[in-house]
């Protein structure tokens, strides 16, 4: 009979928080789910580990912001929310949220003019133009680097440069307090409370009661959803999909060590109608295109992207309810998109299971891989996220190289007015020109799928 590590996590929670109020710390804690755990059990075993975080980077017209009025939106936004209300922990060996005060960080970054530009190389294939560089995004990533595993869960970093014209905002959350959803939220929430006559701290807004039960009746619905997932179908299914897979033949470090990041950028034009289907297997093959380029070998690669959401009818919290999904590229040109939609199709039948379930069904299957990935996908839809609006002016989104990687490549699509990709890379274990030629691998099988010369 298979044992199901999610049945396992709940019966430690369990003990764990029906003794939470009987000893001398009597903070209510609350269950996480199968990412939200992955998150805290990688930071608790390698202290070294940078906490993994989700940076959103808007920039406004200088003097726009006002930090008194941003803080006061912050603790109201967390007040709200109990994934930003406390402490993300380990206890036992058993990853909770312990309830708290706002875990909120408002300050402006102080910014160097002569300062290093932070080693990053940012190219915009579309454009011709540079991305956002200079010392006040050198500052901007260095906090960000230098995030403390101990939180907070939500930091707003201000900063400009002495003789800029607009002012950087980064608005950074702990990958465990949030995913694509949770931006929305958090965009929408900030802008609400930021335009509170009454400046939004003490406004009146939804009870901390009642925000507790949402949260927990969402997590304990993924919970669920997981536990089911995790089935002997499940575990056949991934055994056979990723049973070939392999580590890299000669460790390069731990995923995410780089200090120094490269970034490329193109946009496409928007894909529209019933091509839109069509899009997420396409960027998979590109992002493989991409990834083989830069390996070099014969290995089939772990390409690993982030799907999934709350569970139907519940309330819309904040947290990190998505799952990893991995898809097995092989080496080769560029594959037929219907073959590569239905295998698509078939892993989101399975999409419940956790990582950890699915690695272990990998290596039941003989496959020789510890669970690291060779590369991220992340696709957002900006149509569902709203705009961040501070005293009537939206921000204008940017994308900053230099940001940490969780993968030694990372690629980004937004999906909106036109597809926006971006490709990162570790440049101390790529160079500049082999990313670029991956890059350009990658816009190529791109276009090929979805029939575009742009």
């Amino acid at each position: 009979m298979h044992s199901s590590i999610t049945a396992a996590y709940l019966t430690r929670y369990r003990s764990l928080a029906s003794a939470a109020g009987t000893g001398p710390d009597a903070a209510p804690l609350l269950p996480l789910t199968g990412a939200q755990r992955r998150f805290l059990i990688t930071r608790h075993r390698d202290r070294l580990a940078r906490t993994d975080i989700v940076p959103l980077f808007f920039a406004f017209p200088r003097g726009t912001v006002d930090l008194a009025r941003l803080r006061r939106a912050a603790l109201r936004l967390a007040r709200q929310h109990p994934a930003l209300s406390g402490e993300f922990t380990v206890l036992r060996g058993t990853p909770v949220l312990r309830l708290g005060e706002p875990s909120v960080e408002v300050t402006r970054v102080p910014v160097d003019p002569s300062g290093p530009a932070a080693g990053a190389l940012a190219v915009d294939g579309a454009s011709g133009a540079g991305l956002p560089d200079g010392p006040a995004r050198a500052a901007l990533l260095r906090a960000l680097l230098d995030w403390p595993t101990d939180g907070p869960a939500l930091r707003l970093l201000l900063a400009a440069g002495p003789q800029d014209e607009e002012e950087l905002l980064a608005v950074a959350l702990d990958h465990a307090a949030c995913d694509e959803q949770s931006l929305g939220l958090v965009t929408e929430g900030l802008g609400a409370a930021y335009a509170d006559p009454d400046g939004g701290e003490d406004a009146p807004g939804t009870g901390r009661a009642e925000a507790v039960e949402s949260y927990r009746a969402a997590v304990e619905g993924q919970l669920d959803a997981e536990a089911r997932a995790a089935s002997e179908a499940a575990q056949r299914h991934w055994a056979a999909r990723l049973g070939v897979l392999a580590d890299a033949p000669e460790a390069t470090g731990p995923a995410g060590a780089a200090r120094s990041t490269g970034m490329a950028v193109d946009r496409l034009p928007a894909v529209t109608g019933a091509a839109r289907s069509g899009v997420f297997p396409a960027l998979l093959d590109a992002v493989a295109a991409a990834a083989h380029r830069l390996d070099g070998g014969d290995r089939v690669l772990a390409l690993g992207y982030p799907w999934g959401g709350r569970p139907a009818d519940t309330e819309p919290v904040l947290g990190c309810f998505l799952n990893t999904l991995v898809h097995p590229a092989p080496p080769g040109p560029a594959r037929p998109l219907d073959a590569l939609g239905a295998e698509w199709w078939d892993d989101l039948d399975h999409a419940d299971t956790p990582y950890d379930e699915v690695v272990r069904a990998a290596r039941s299957a003989g496959a020789s891989w510890s669970g690291a990935l060779d590369g991220l996908l992340t696709f957002e839809d900006l149509h569902r996220r709203p705009p961040l609006v501070l005293g009537g002016t939206a921000g204008r989104e940017v994308h900053l190289a230099g940001r940490p990687l969780a993968a030694p490549i990372a690629v980004s699509a937004s999906h909106g007015e036109d597809l926006l990709v971006r490709l990162a890379w570790d440049r101390e274990r790529y160079s500049d020109a082999a990313a670029e030629a991956a890059f350009a691998a990658l816009l190529a099988t791109l276009r090929h799928h979805l029939g575009t010369g742009a």
